[in-house]
């Protein structure tokens, strides 16, 4: 590890040098599955092409998907569903089945019963992707956690390490090598600064409590369930009685909701349904305020009467929501989630460009085992990554609509490509590797919609003219990175 410089901003260029290499890689995967993520519903929409979207109320699509559980999950002690909207084409239904697992099902917002789709995780990949990592819980968000508070670290000495911080923002030298790499690096900064700070302390704020629950569990002294209770008013969570009673017609629970909210549904959770205890409890939607006014009523499910209510006015958790709402952009709308997508694209293009500039600053006079390490590494996540995750997209298309398991399946496929271009990166030349895996891409990424064309899901119409454009403009860039010699120099 190279000696830290003297002076306050020699040891600050140190910590940022050391700070992004270190998370760089998981923060790279973590950028671009948050940038994927801000489409979350319309990606869910496109991997699903036999679902279509249909003018359907939150109310209508609920009381279906609650008449369909009634009928095939009646055993169960919870369903949770989550209406279709103007963004979703299905209702999604989650409950406890009859062993003990949880099944859920894609619903037609309009009739209730399964919707004819294929089996796949949409956009929900990339959003769980980008803060649990794939990992069991608490240790995937906690990861994530981690690099966020590692990422904003970053971010501020590398502000207390640039020097002329407004002059390269109008400053690029294309060809110059190791100089062109940091001048990208600088300008990708500079331009989304304020994006960069506030998804770095965002996002390491809201996953504070798993990194940091000494102040919660000293408070209540451990007792999770004070603190569930605390945070949500309005979740009234009664044992079944084991008296059979009817429930109670969604429909008007849903309508008084609705009227309260002053806007749509989020969730619909019925407890201990066809029991004399049964409860009904429903959570508002985000609307067009930044800070999330998080609202619960819950209803009694046999007599259909409001038990608890509760519209979150605590400064505390509303400057909490705000905050999460500003992280999340749900609040937005397409102009503001193409924006954030955007910046998105440039965090994860700062990123990459910085672990490669940490080999470029270092390849004429160190080219040791942890050089060499750090090289394949690059090329296996700067490349490998927009590789994999445009080979989930396209075994979308390719693999049976009939296979069992087929959303794993799918996941599988991407982390053995994955897997398989980490391994070809240690052990191909550098400088080939990073062409090849780069021409992969490129090639992936094109065949997003001439698979879906192949597949016959394809439609002409404007969404997938702007898919093949992005799907192309990515490949063209791709490509010329690839040829560019300032990549393995």
């Amino acid at each position: 590890m190279a000696a830290v410089k003297p002076g306050f901003r020699g040891s600050m260029t140190w910590l940022h040098d050391w700070s992004g290499l270190i998370v760089g890689w998981l923060l790279f995967v973590i950028a671009l599955a948050g940038a994927l993520s801000v489409f979350r519903s319309e990606i869910g929409n496109w991997m699903r092409p036999e679902a279509r979207c249909c003018a359907v109320g939150s109310v209508e699509a609920g009381s279906a998907a609650v008449d369909w559980l009634s009928r095939h999950a009646a055993r169960s002690p919870a369903w949770y569903i989550q209406p279709a909207d103007a963004r979703s084409a299905t209702s999604y239904a989650v409950w406890t089945a009859s062993d003990g697992s949880y099944a859920q099902k894609w619903l037609d917002p309009r009739t209730g019963s399964p919707a004819t789709v294929r089996d796949t995780l949409g956009g929900d990949f990339f959003y769980r992707l980008h803060f649990e990592l794939e990992m069991p819980f608490p240790w995937g968000r906690m990861l994530a956690g981690a690099a966020a508070i590692a990422m904003l670290l970053a971010v501020i000495t590398g502000i207390v390490a640039h020097r002329r911080f407004f002059v390269d923002f109008f400053t690029f030298r294309a060809g110059k090598g190791q100089r062109s790499w940091l001048d990208a690096h600088n300008l990708l900064a500079v331009t989304a600064l304020p994006f960069h700070l506030m998804i770095a302390f965002t996002g390491a704020l809201t996953l504070a409590n798993l990194i940091m629950p000494w102040g919660a569990l000293s408070i209540y002294h451990g007792d999770m369930e004070a603190i569930r209770k605390d945070l949500y008013p309005a979740a009234v969570d009664r044992p079944a009685k084991g008296v059979p009673a009817p429930l109670a017609p969604i429909g008007p629970m849903l309508r008084a909701a609705e009227r309260h909210f002053g806007g749509g549904i989020a969730q619909i959770a019925v407890l201990n349904p066809g029991d004399a205890a049964a409860v009904v409890s429903v959570t508002s939607a985000e609307d067009s305020r930044i800070g999330i006014q998080r609202q619960n009523i819950s209803f009694d499910g046999v007599t259909g009467r409001p038990i608890a209510v509760h519209d979150e006015k605590r400064p505390a958790l509303r400057t909490f929501n705000f905050l999460y709402a500003l992280h999340t952009a749900r609040f937005g709308e397409l102009a503001t989630r193409w924006l954030y997508f955007l910046c998105g694209l440039m965090l994860t293009a700062l990123i990459g460009a910085g672990l490669i500039l940490w080999t470029e600053k270092r390849r004429a006079r160190r080219r040791g085992f942890g050089f060499a390490l750090v090289e394949r590494l690059n090329i296996g996540f700067v490349a490998g990554t927009p590789l994999a995750f445009a080979a989930f997209m396209v075994a979308n298309r390719l693999l049976p609509f009939g296979l069992p398991e087929r959303a794993a399946a799918e996941v599988r496929a991407m982390f053995w490509l994955w897997g398989a271009v980490l391994l070809y990166a240690l052990f191909r030349p550098a400088r080939r590797a990073w062409r090849e895996v780069l021409a992969a891409a490129a090639a992936m990424c094109a065949a997003i919609p001439l698979a879906d064309l192949l597949a016959g899901t394809g439609r002409l119409d404007g969404l997938h003219i702007a898919t093949a454009i992005v799907a192309l403009g990515l490949a063209a860039g791709f490509a010329r990175a690839a040829a560019h010699k300032t990549v393995t120099a």
